[in-house]
């Protein structure tokens, strides 16, 4: 295949054994991945456990909360953002860990980074529920 001005060949990938499933098998093999992954997060992660926590509460207040339909979405949304952005922070932080424990400049960003992102995940859980859930608690209350 020619390429042209500014583009790069690339060599064909290597052969993945991991990657050989398709159809409803790899459906299958990636949802049990997906739950060895939420089970390892559960066990491993205390800051994943404690947002978890938060999630069980807020998760069901969010379904039950008289609003409308896209608010209980926005609601519902930005605490599973978290747990989302909690998962990709903690994969980042392994994949560092198992690159190397000695304390580099790069890692230490690559960790801040994440922990940034958990942090603005939680501003947006706050701010929503802050905007969205508090006034209707308020009313129910007075």
């Amino acid at each position: 295949m020619p390429v042209g001005p500014g583009q790069e060949e690339f060599a064909p990938l290597p052969f993945n054994p991991y990657k050989g499933s398709r159809g409803l098998t790899r459906i299958w093999y990636a949802l049990k991945n997906s739950l060895y992954g939420l089970r390892s997060a559960v066990r491993e992660e205390s800051a994943f456990r404690q947002e978890l926590a938060l999630a069980v509460v807020l998760i069901p207040c969010g379904v039950l909360i008289p609003v409308q339909p896209v608010e209980h979405v926005l609601l519902i949304g930005s605490v599973l953002l978290v747990l989302i952005v909690e998962l990709l922070n903690s994969s980042v932080e392994a994949a560092i860990d198992r690159i190397s424990l000695e304390r580099h400049e790069l890692s230490k960003r690559a960790k801040d980074f994440g922990s940034a992102a958990v942090t603005l995940a939680l501003v947006i859980c706050v701010v929503t529920w802050g905007w969205l859930g508090v006034p209707v608690m308020i009313h129910w209350v007075q």
